[in-house]
């Protein structure tokens, strides 16, 4: 892939194992050296935290995304903010001009978003790499729901394979060199 934007959908939730968070900073830190930008949702806690906090300090840029009514719960130094007004139009926005989305480990929202973002690649409505970056097994749950929608008719073989799933960082950075 050439250098780009990546859209990166993760959780708020700072209850969680900090290896995600440390999975998060590290893909962070290597797709800016390949000269790539990012977009997540901007918040300030949880893995969305870790990613903004990453950003700076390394120098990437880095935009958030939210809708008004978190308005006081974003990054105070992302490079660029765009509020919408309901989640959907955040969704939309924080895809426009990607190359890639990526989910990290994830609550419900997180799920939300790539899912979505699935079936838009699987219409032909998006158009960049899809990547669950599976730490510690994470995903093994969604991609056995993706082989039992396969095994039952409701997905086509061709559309699960639209997504990678990725064991580590360094794997997943190698779809981008």
């Amino acid at each position: 892939m050439n250098p780009g934007k990546v859209v990166i959908f993760c959780a708020s939730s700072d209850q969680i194992d900090p290896a995600f968070n440390q999975a998060a900073r590290a893909l962070v830190r290597a797709l800016h050296e390949l000269d790539y930008s990012f977009v997540s949702g901007g918040g300030n806690r949880g893995t969305m935290g870790a990613i903004a906090r990453e950003a700076d300090a390394c120098g990437a840029f880095h935009t958030g995304v939210l809708p008004r009514f978190m308005k006081g719960l974003e990054y105070p130094h992302l490079s660029a903010v765009e509020w919408t007004e309901t989640m959907s139009e955040r969704k939309e926005l924080m895809r426009k001009d990607t190359c890639a989305a990526i989910a990290l480990p994830g609550g419900i929202g997180t799920l939300d978003e790539f899912a979505e973002t699935h079936t838009l690649r699987k219409l032909g409505r998006y158009h960049g790499e899809l990547f669950v970056l599976n730490i510690k097994g994470f995903y093994n749950p969604f991609k056995a729901l993706l082989d039992h929608y396969v095994a039952t008719g409701m997905l086509s073989v061709q559309d699960k394979d639209l997504v990678h799933f990725p064991e580590s960082v360094e794997e997943l950075v190698s779809y981008f060199k």
